[in-house]
């Protein structure tokens, strides 16, 4: 009957308490004891006033469980009262505040190595750490274990003794699970994808040991391909003796369509003239994961370069690929040049790979007569080429590639009619975006290119310029034994589809056929659009030449659209 008395005048306080929340909006006085510095006060950040009297009361379990956290262990509710109609006071004594706190281990739970990363003081059976580093560093520990497998790991203190007047020692305790591996991937939504691209670049593979966070993180690279997008986060279903990752993707058209229409003044006949780029990329249509790439341009000056080249990736299911390609290259009536390209790449990691192969070069003189300073002569080459590049990507479909590099180089030999000569070529090309906050970033770019050889040809040269190289001169109008871009640009985006970005572009060049070292700047302005039909560029930049003035005839501008289907 006693407790049937408590019961019922429980529940008559808290209807009466609950009545007055929902009558009227409640506050909150808190008094300590001691008192509550100025600084205590903030950090706490106390809410004062609430809708009902549930809400009220959480927030002082809330204020309870705080305080503990900054070392005020003894603490305690005193008293919740009412004061009036509409505010309550809950009175605290705080008790002794403690500093720091010594963690006893096991050495065969964390090495001491683990432990430095969290604590500035380790020693061979303890760490200290200071009261409001404790929940966090738990949380960092408890991360260890997961990353090497246990999934269900869990860390807790207990044991609690007063060392010394700001100090108290607890014991750390490790609850452990068997260690879980990945024992099979499944996939929901495209059942079809190439799941070598699991293994080989997203990385995700079986008798790794299961790890939650870097599987979502693998699993959103997968993004980056193109050619699929997730759906969703990845799940796991546990077993007693397997573990299994669900992923979800989807399928997405990739193949890729691109057109640039430029305009430009002919600086001799002061005409309008017009130039021409056509990109078509074919992606996965196979679900194998292929490219096939189809690339023209042509300029108003009788300049035409053709590529065309596919890409096999992973060959039975392996991280070996193959690659093909051919162009062509044709300078009005000057000469043309065609070199083909056999490579074997491999992957080494998800970001890194790299290939060798074998490339052929066949030029023929188109000059009716040819003189002496033109330095145009039939050659062929052959080369023996290798290269090895990096690629890191990043969560934003306007700029998906955070940091880039790329080594290639050749060695063989060119064969004309009077010699045979020994030659090297080295490129590289690196890039990175440094993202300063959500809208604006910096996006830096070097592109470099040496030919070695005891004599030069015109047709042989590296052909740089243009809007994938300085902007502001005409495409591959510049010829160039040894040349160096650096591309800067400054972005800003509106919003996921819109961006806006400087052009400041600086280049050295060397031409050893006609002796000539000369600098190069262009300055201009663009911006991006996404649209239903793709991305849409504009660009317009002037080009000059170190001690030239500046000329409005020099200014080019691009227009380009990149369409998926």
């Amino acid at each position: 009957m006693k407790h049937i008395f408590y019961l019922f005048l429980y529940l008559n306080i808290y209807t009466i308490f609950s009545s007055e929340g929902i009558a009227q909006q409640l506050h909150l006085e808190i008094e300590t004891q001691p008192t509550f510095s100025k600084g205590l006060q903030d950090t706490l950040n106390i809410q004062s006033s609430f809708i009902d009297f549930k809400n009220l009361r959480k927030e002082v379990d809330t204020l309870q469980w705080k305080l503990e956290r900054l070392g005020f262990i003894e603490s305690s509710l005193e008293e919740l009262k009412l004061k009036n109609d509409s505010t309550y006071i809950a009175s605290f004594n705080l008790g002794k505040r403690y500093t720091y706190i010594k963690v006893y281990y096991a050495e065969e739970t964390f090495s001491k190595k683990d432990l430095t990363a969290v604590s500035e003081n380790v020693e061979d059976t303890y760490f200290t750490l200071r009261f409001p580093q404790v929940e966090a560093t738990l949380e960092q520990l408890n991360l260890l274990q997961t990353q090497n497998g246990d999934a269900f790991a869990s860390l807790q203190l207990s044991e609690f003794r007063k060392e010394s007047k700001n100090t108290i020692s607890a014991q750390l305790q490790l609850t452990t699970t068997q260690n879980r591996t990945l024992s099979g991937v499944v996939i929901k939504g495209y059942e079809k994808f190439p799941k070598s691209f699991l293994t080989y670049f997203a990385g995700i593979k079986k008798g790794q040991p299961f790890n939650k966070e870097k599987l979502i993180e693998q699993n959103n690279s997968l993004n980056n391909l193109g050619f699929v997008k997730t759906t969703k986060t990845p799940e796991a279903l546990f077993k007693k003796d397997s573990t299994t990752a669900y992923l979800y993707l989807e399928k997405r058209n990739n193949n890729l369509f691109d057109g640039i229409i430029g305009f430009n003044t002919n600086e001799e006949t002061q005409r309008l003239e017009f130039n021409g780029y056509l990109n078509l990329e074919l992606n996965n249509n196979l679900n194998f994961g292929e490219q096939l790439l189809i690339n023209y341009k042509a300029d108003g000056r009788e300049q035409l370069n053709f590529r065309v080249a596919t890409k096999l990736p992973y060959l039975f299911s392996s991280p070996v690929g193959a690659e093909l390609e051919l162009k062509i290259f044709k300078r009005d009536s000057t000469f043309s040049t065609t070199d083909q390209q056999a490579k074997l790449s491999y992957q080494f990691s998800p970001t890194t790979n790299a290939y060798i192969g074998y490339k052929g070069y066949e030029s023929s003189n188109l000059l009716d007569n040819p003189t002496a300073l033109q330095f145009v002569e039939d050659y062929t080459a052959s080369y023996l080429t290798a290269g090895i590049g990096y690629s890191k990507n990043q969560n934003n479909s306007l700029f998906p590639i955070k940091a880039q590099a790329i080594v290639t180089t050749e060695i063989g030999t060119r064969e004309t009619e009077s010699i045979n000569t020994d030659q090297f070529r080295i490129s590289g090309i690196a890039n990175y975006n440094i993202n300063l906050n959500v809208r604006n970033s910096v996006f830096l770019q070097n592109t470099t290119s040496i030919l070695s050889s005891d004599t030069y040809l015109t047709n042989e040269l590296f052909r740089f310029g243009g809007i994938t190289s300085i902007r502001g001169f005409n495409e591959n109008s510049i010829d160039a034994s040894l040349f160096s871009v650096f591309n800067t640009e400054y972005r800003y985006q509106f919003n996921n589809t819109t961006y806006v970005h400087s052009i400041i572009d600086l280049a050295y060049f060397e031409n050893e056929t006609i002796d000539l070292k000369q600098q190069l700047y262009s300055f201009g302005i663009g911006f991006g659009l996404q649209t239903d039909a793709g991305i849409f560029k504009f660009n317009i930049a002037n080009g000059n030449s170190d001690g030239q003035d500046f000329n409005f005839s020099n200014t080019k501008i691009h227009l380009s659209l990149s369409s998926r289907f």
